[in-house]
């Protein structure tokens, strides 16, 4: 008799509850499969999940998914939803459902969500996607800095610059810090009140403080230094070779640097918009403006290690990888860049 394959979360230890892993498990292959609870959680987003007032027939979808989560939803289901609001949310969550069925692992309908067949997700499931595959990636690792590395892939990270520093802190936790004091629902009351709120101080990882970054992952709240000279860059040259080697199954390695000073530069890939567009315009030749060069907040050179799947024009020459602060701000970063934009022979294998 065959065993049920044992949940995610009890293969390794668990970094972030939130990611979601206990409600999938690991393929043959190491991917991470869709399962009928992974569905479930999405039934139960507030957009889909029925409410007091919502019409019976809505209801009756709803326990309808949530037995059967991979059951057929016809367009004469959705037409009978009073609420058309209601109806159009289940016809994009459908949809996405039904891509990610038909590539068959969670990794699989990730990659694909970037093909112009694809269907239009939000952001944040997307992002819940990056999550969730970082959790089971990042499973077994020791290394705080590279957890909260990983973080970067994720959440967008508002930055401070100023006398040589840059630090990087949750965007979404500065927003909740500078509303509320971190003071939670107190905070925003006093707020409103006029109550002037203290400045947003997060604690910045330091080999003195990481080993509480075990029981504060969920909460996002430890900045992080991002300095050329300080662990944040290397941690994150640590993850971005292991999503590429899951994903492409492509050895690399990964240097953090402070310049590109190399007459044959052949190749980059920006992990942002912004970096994107300012690597772009100095590959060309043209004139960037210094303060937007300034932007840029971390350069890595990436080897490759397996020649075979590289294109032949690219065979011994390194690719340079760049991230940016947009003029907000903030680092967003794109990691499927990572997978889509290298110069491979073929994509993943």
């Amino acid at each position: 008799m065959q065993m049920p394959a044992k949940p995610l979360a009890l293969q390794g230890r668990v970094v972030w509850k939130s990611a979601g892993l206990h409600l999938t498990h690991k393929l043959d292959n190491g991917w991470l499969a869709v399962t009928p609870d992974f569905l479930r959680a999405y039934y139960t987003r507030p957009e889909i999940h029925p409410i007091e007032e919502s019409c019976d027939n809505e209801h009756r979808l709803f326990e309808r998914l949530m037995e059967t989560p991979d059951a057929t939803v016809t367009e004469a289901d959705l037409a009978a939803l009073a609420d058309a609001d209601t109806a159009d949310n289940y016809r994009m969550l459908l949809a996405y459902r039904d891509h990610l069925l038909r590539h068959g692992s969670i990794e699989a309908g990730y990659l694909a969500l970037f093909r112009p067949d694809a269907p239009r997700v939000p952001p944040v499931f997307i992002e819940q996607l990056v999550h969730l595959i970082l959790g089971g990636l990042l499973a077994h690792e020791t290394d705080p800095f590279v957890l909260r590395a990983a973080e970067l892939f994720f959440r967008d990270q508002m930055a401070t610059t100023g006398d040589g520093q840059l630090t990087l802190a949750d965007a979404e936790v500065v927003e909740m810090y500078s509303e509320s004091g971190g003071l939670g629902g107190l905070g925003s009351l006093l707020a409103e009140a006029g109550t002037p709120m203290r400045e947003v101080s997060l604690d910045v990882l330091s080999e003195e403080n990481c080993e509480t970054y075990w029981g504060r992952a969920d909460q996002f709240n430890f900045a992080l230094d991002f300095r050329f000279t300080q662990p944040g860059q290397d941690a994150l040259a640590r993850v971005i070779e292991r999503w590429v080697a899951h994903f492409l199954h492509l050895p690399v390695r990964v240097q953090a640097m402070q310049s590109i000073t190399d007459q044959h530069w052949s190749w980059h890939v920006g992990l942002d918009a912004e970096a994107t567009q300012i690597l772009n315009g100095l590959y060309e030749g043209e004139t960037v403006d210094e303060d937007r060069i300034g932007r840029i907040a971390a350069l890595f050179r990436m080897e490759f290690k397996d020649d075979d799947r590289i294109l032949p024009t690219m065979r011994g020459k390194p690719a340079y990888l760049g991230v940016a602060v947009n003029p907000t701000g903030l680092i967003r970063l794109k990691p499927q860049n990572l997978l889509t934009n290298l110069p491979l022979t073929s994509g993943v294998q």
